[in-house]
C-alpha cells in the first residue's frame, strides 16, 4: 500500500477539536469558543461541544482560572494583573476571586523577592532607583501598598530610611 493509497480521515468535529485543545492545557470557555471558531467550527456546534465537555468535567473555568493564577503568580506577577488577565479570558468576577484565593500566594513576600532579585541594596539608597523599583512592581501587577512596602523594607535594610507619610514619598 503506497503513501497516496491511504483512505482519507474524516475531518474532526468541534467536540474532537476542543478535546484536542484541552488535552494540551486548560482553556476558558471564551478561549475554546474563539479557537474553535478559528479552526472553522460552526458557532452552534462549538457551543454544544463546550457544554458537553463542561458537563463531563473536561472544561472548567474555575480550574482554568486557578491554574492560570498559580502559573502567573509563580512567574512573578501580582494580583492586580492576574485579576485583569483572568477577566480578559472571560471568567466571571466570582471565579476570578476564587482563583486568586486558591492561589494562596504571599503577595508581599513575592514583591520583596522580586525586588531582591532585580535590585541591589545599594541601588535602593537612591530615591530615583527606589521609584523605578516601585514602578516595576506596579507594572507587574502588585498594588501600591505591596510595592511601597517591599521597596521600603528593602531600602530600610540598607539605609535606615524613615517611613514616608504618603505612598508617593519614598
Amino acid at each position: 500500500m503506497g503513501f497516496g493509497d491511504r483512505p482519507e480521515r474524516p475531518k474532526p468535529d468541534a467536540y474532537q477539536k476542543a478535546l484536542e485543545l484541552l488535552v494540551r492545557r486548560e482553556h476558558s470557555r471564551r478561549d475554546l469558543r474563539r479557537k474553535l471558531g478559528l479552526r472553522g467550527a460552526d458557532p452552534e456546534e462549538a457551543e454544544a461541544a463546550i457544554e458537553k465537555l463542561a458537563g463531563l468535567g473536561y472544561q472548567d473555568d474555575l480550574r482554568f482560572g486557578t491554574a492560570f493564577a498559580r502559573d502567573r503568580a509563580h512567574s512573578g506577577y501580582g494580583p492586580v494583573r492576574i485579576r485583569q488577565e483572568l477577566a480578559g479570558h472571560g471568567l466571571p468576577a466570582e471565579a476570578v476571586v476564587q482563583a486568586l484565593d486558591a492561589c494562596e500566594t504571599d503577595w508581599a513576600g513575592s514583591a520583596r523577592a522580586l525586588i531582591d532579585k532585580r535590585f541591589r541594596p545599594a541601588d535602593l539608597a537612591d530615591p530615583a532607583r527606589r521609584r523605578k523599583a516601585v514602578d516595576f512592581l506596579l507594572r507587574r501587577g502588585f498594588d501600591q501598598n505591596a510595592a511601597y512596602g517591599a521597596v521600603r523594607g528593602r531600602a530600610g535594610d540598607v539605609g535606615g530610611f524613615g517611613e514616608p507619610d504618603e505612598p508617593g514619598e519614598l
